[in-house]
Order: structure tokens, then C-alpha cells, then sequence
């Protein structure tokens, strides 16, 4: 598509674009939740890995064009977040990253590449550290890995607004527990602020390749940390995207589908 949501209106009126019809979906039952998924296409596999309070509807964009390209697509409801469900304890960003594991075991996919997009980002980056051998490459995109590399939010911004409200009626909408956005919204926001805690020498550990992926107008990361990411995982590689903000993959998605597509391309040789 052409045209931009810049100002994310069109997200908060309609949502991303309907994702298409998938050739497999269901649920995976580990570790005390229900985990959504569904499948599309056929190739090498992708999987897609949304942002906290988001749910896979948000890659209505993404998809498509993978698919197109001759990639198996595979996106995945986070624990706790649209279709799939959560238990009382604390949401954990390495306990969603088991959760993608087994549901790659599910699929039979014994190695995928995974793009991450904020919380997505972290999920995917963890479970590279933790199994190295099942993920080709991470796309991480607009995240952090610990405390220094947030912004401070100062100010109202109507980006957020948007975002937020389309967040709520989503919820609303696909949850188990449709009522209880309130608690839901207070467990990501308390991982959020207490998780990840990745050290220098963690990162330094990484033995997959990473394309870290910085938006110029992102709202929460800075410029400053996703520098500190490409140059201390390594051999890393950096891609800035212009004009965009922390929800560039609905705001311009033909500049963000084409940096994955460069990744994977890379990332699949």
C-alpha cells in the first residue's frame, strides 16, 4: 500500500488490514496458558512476534507481502494477549519465549527466523539466547533491553491515544477475559518496567544474526540504545527507518516490510 497512517487514525478506526485467510490456526495448550497461532503460506518460515498489549491482528500489513514473497508466515498471540490466555503469575518475557517454542515444535519447524516488534523484540532475542540452533536470525525492532535505553514520557501524545484505545477495543473483543483489560494492562506494564535486565555480556553471547531496527520518531526507545545493541551484539547490523515512529509497521508498511525482507534475505543464506 501507499498511502501512510502517520497519524494512526485509520489504526484506531479500523484496525490494521484483516489478516487472510491462514491454512492452519489453532491453539497450543503449554505451561498453564492457551496459545493462539496461525499459519500462511509456504517457505521458509517467518514468524512474527507483536507488541505489548497488541495481538497478531496488528501484522494485517505484515503478512501479505511475506507470504507473497514465498515465506511461511506464522504470527502468534503473546501470552496473555488476544486469543491466548495467561495464569496468575507474572507475565515474563522468557516464559513467552517458551511459548513460541512450542509452537514451533507444533508446526514442526525446526528453525524460523523471528521478527519482533517492541515486547516481540525481547521474546524474540530471548529465545535466540536460549536456542540458538531453532532461530536463523532476530529482526529486532523498536525495544530495549534494559532500563537505559527508555524514554521518559512527558507529555500527551495522540500516537499513543490511538493506539491505546485500538488496543482496548481489540481486548475487548478477542480475549478470554474480556473485562479484565484494566489487570491486563497493569501485568505488561509491570514486566515492562522490571524486565529485561540484559547485560553487556549477555548480548555479547548472541550467536545469531540480528538486524537492530530504530525508528526516527520512535516514541519510546532511543536512538542512543538501539546504537548500543548493534554495536555490542555481534556483528550486528543497524537499519533506521525515517520518518516513522514505534508503529512504523502500520504506519508506512511498504518502508518496514521492505527492511524484513532485506533481513531475511540475509538471514536465510
Amino acid at each position: 500500500m501507499s498511502d501512510y497512517d502517520d497519524d494512526l487514525k485509520r489504526f484506531a478506526a479500523e484496525g490494521a488490514a484483516p489478516l487472510p485467510p491462514a491454512d492452519e490456526q489453532g491453539y497450543v495448550e503449554h505451561d498453564g496458558a492457551q496459545i493462539w497461532y496461525a499459519a500462511f503460506g509456504v517457505g521458509l518460515p517467518v514468524i512474527l512476534l507483536h507488541g505489548g498489549l497488541g495481538h497478531s491482528g496488528n501484522w494485517g500489513y505484515q503478512v501479505p507481502a511475506l507470504v507473497e514473497h514465498g515465506y511461511r508466515t506464522v504470527v502468534i498471540d503473546s501470552r496473555g494477549h488476544g486469543r491466548s490466555t495467561r495464569d496468575e503469575r507474572p507475565l515474563r518475557y522468557d516464559l513467552m519465549a517458551s511459548d513460541v517454542l512450542a509452537v514451533m515444535d507444533t508446526l514442526h519447524l525446526d528453525r524460523a527466523a523471528l521478527v519482533g516488534w517492541s515486547d516481540g523484540a525481547v521474546v524474540a532475542l530471548t529465545l535466540a539466547m536460549q536456542a540458538p540452533k531453532r532461530v536463523a536470525g532476530v529482526y529486532f525492532f523498536a525495544c530495549n533491553v534494559d532500563a537505559s535505553g527508555v524514554k521518559e514520557i512527558t507529555e500527551a501524545n495522540p500516537l499513543l491515544d490511538c493506539c491505546f484505545s485500538r488496543h482496548a477495543q481489540d481486548y475487548a473483543q478477542l480475549s478470554a477475559t474480556p473485562g479484565e483489560f484494566e489487570r491486563f494492562v497493569e501485568a505488561v506494564n509491570h514486566m515492562q518496567s522490571t524486565q529485561p535486565n540484559y547485560s553487556a555480556q549477555d548480548l555479547a553471547q548472541v550467536r545469531v544474526p540480528v538486524t537492530v531496527v530504530h525508528s526516527e520518531h520512535d516514541e519510546f526507545i532511543t536512538r542512543e540504545h538501539a546504537d548500543y545493541l548493534a554495536q555490542t551484539i555481534p556483528q550486528a547490523q543497524f537499519v533506521h527507518l525515517p520518518g516513522v515512529s514505534h508503529f512504523a509497521p502500520l504506519q508506512r508498511p511498504d518502508q518496514f516490510n521492505a527492511a524484513i525482507l532485506d533481513f531475511l534475505h540475509h538471514a536465510f543464506r
